[in-house]
């Protein structure tokens, strides 16, 4: 079975949006992300001083499909330092835009809240890896503790300018239909380790040395379904490569299963739905 090599990464997130507007005004003002490009119907937004697009919102009709659905919990924007979360902190704290949760992981420190469509966000800073819970079985254990939110916002230096050059898409966790499903394509199929497994509820996956790029639970039910295509919430979430090679092995193996896929040849992309019907593209970097 193939591992895919430590440089992996989660690309960018696609959301479904029904006031375009609204949401560029959120993500903009509030989260700090700079808009790197715009058209009538969508947007693309990246961190400061980068021209790397880690999230884009696209304009869809309002469907009124609202339910419990397969599909995101939350995106995760993982910015450089403790620092960093701070100034944010106190941004968000200073506009009283209302946040769900504060959350010191053992691995990480995380500050959680949703857009004005209900996807969920969390904001993030890794401690060291030397403080992480790593075991000999590879495991990388994590807790939910409350943050120390007064020594983060104490880091901060200066007043929160965006979301600083070196922030990126850290991982997205999912609501899923299946966890044994999910984790056997995500394994077996995509080359991820199983990072953790939280007995029947949930299960993260990383590739090398990382707590976890891909989450996922049953939080929202068992054998639900995928939302609606063209629906409110995630349309597709990419992942990165940072190899040809990786990119064939991750081929080879959906050829072996003969597990469906769109092999773009041109643009080196591969698109397709895991078991849950998530939809994603695998590209190289």
């Amino acid at each position: 079975m193939f591992k895919l090599n430590e440089n992996t990464k989660i690309g960018k997130v696609v959301l479904n949006v029904e006031n375009l507007e609204n949401m560029k005004n959120f993500y903009n003002l509030y989260i700090g992300l700079d808009i790197k490009s715009e058209s009538a119907k969508e947007i693309s937004f990246g961190p400061h001083g980068e021209e790397k697009v880690i999230l884009t919102l696209q304009e869809v009709p309002e469907s009124g499909e609202r339910g419990r659905f397969a599909g995101l919990y939350h995106l995760a924007f993982l910015v450089p330092s403790r620092k960093d979360l701070g100034e944010i902190l106190y941004h968000l704290l200073s506009a009283k835009y209302p946040l769900t949760g504060a959350s010191d992981h053992g691995y990480s420190e995380a500050l959680y809240l949703d857009d004005p469509e209900g996807n969920g966000i969390e904001i993030y800073r890794d401690k060291p890896v030397s403080d992480w819970d790593v075991r000999e079985n590879g495991d990388i254990a994590g807790v939910t503790e409350p943050m120390d939110a007064e020594g983060v916002i104490a880091e901060a230096a200066e007043a929160f300018k965006g979301m600083p050059a070196g922030t990126y898409m850290g991982h997205v966790h999912l609501f899923v239909s299946d966890l044994q499903k999910t984790e056997n394509f995500y394994q077996d199929l995509l080359g991820f380790d199983l990072k953790f497994n939280f007995g029947s509820q949930a299960k993260f996956f990383a590739a090398g040395l990382y707590h976890h790029q891909i989450g996922s639970n049953v939080w929202a039910g068992t054998n639900i379904p995928a939302a609606p295509k063209g629906t409110r919430g995630m349309d597709y979430y990419t992942i990165e490569l940072d190899s040809a090679e990786d990119f064939a092995k991750v081929k080879e193996a959906l050829d072996a299963k003969d597990y469906a896929y769109k092999l773009d040849e041109a643009a080196n992309t591969i698109a397709l739905d895991d078991p849950n019907g998530i939809q994603i593209i695998i590209e190289i970097a």
